[in-house]
């Protein structure tokens, strides 16, 4: 009988941060990504309709928003002391994994180039430059997921955003040709103090909450 009284002790206890809410909190699916989204204005559907849409992915992406925090260093003080971090900027980045690719995609990849329409009747020529203009920069490039638990997607948008690890297209046997496009975001001179990016969280609605979701 005591070893059944120690065998007791030892019984499993299931811990897990899973709750009722849960299932209204998660970001389902690979998402779809656009060029120059205007959340006030624009849907899903009408960039879509207005050339805003990157192209199909295959692996989805990826969004990175790491901040450079430095510690003020001072005589006596350990080298992380609460109080005396700062933040001096974030490197932000937005990848797509491209599968479909268009002419597009091929000169926002490689940053600079520029379309030549008029030397070839049966090709567009794309020729890379070798400076950076502001033209080249995109506004904005915004991913767009689904949200469980609410009618309204999650959006996150990098701003003046340039494709920087140029271009590899590398196609295989029995597979399609994919093409990893990496953009960063970057800083505007006329505010440095506003990291480039955003984040839209959907607000749920009183009948969201409820558990039931409006079409």
């Amino acid at each position: 009988m005591e070893g059944v009284k120690n065998m007791a002790f030892f019984r499993k206890k299931t811990y897990t941060g899973v709750t009722e809410e849960t299932k209204e909190h998660l970001v389902l699916d690979a998402g779809v990504f656009f060029k120059n989204y205007d959340v006030e204005k624009d849907t899903v559907e009408s960039a879509t309709e207005a050339g805003k849409l990157l192209g199909a992915t295959q692996g989805g992406g990826e969004f990175t928003a790491k901040p450079e925090i430095r510690y003020i260093e001072a005589d006596g003080l350990k080298n992380k002391t609460k109080g005396f971090a700062v933040i001096d900027d974030y490197e932000v980045t937005m990848a797509a994994n491209m599968l479909e690719i268009t002419e597009d995609i091929l000169v926002t990849t490689l940053s600079t180039a520029t379309k030549d329409t008029s030397t070839n009747t049966k090709y567009t020529i794309i020729k890379p430059k070798e400076d950076i203009q502001d033209s080249d920069y995109i506004d904005n490039i915004t991913w767009i997921g689904c949200q469980t638990g609410s009618k309204e997607p999650i959006i996150i948008q990098i701003f003046n955003a340039l494709s920087q690890d140029g271009l590899s297209l590398k196609p295989q046997k029995k597979s399609e040709a994919v093409l990893a496009v990496n953009f960063a975001g970057h800083y505007d001179i006329s505010n440095l103090d506003e990291p480039p990016f955003a984040i839209y969280y959907p607000v749920k609605t009183t009948t969201e909450q409820g558990g039931k979701v409006n079409a």
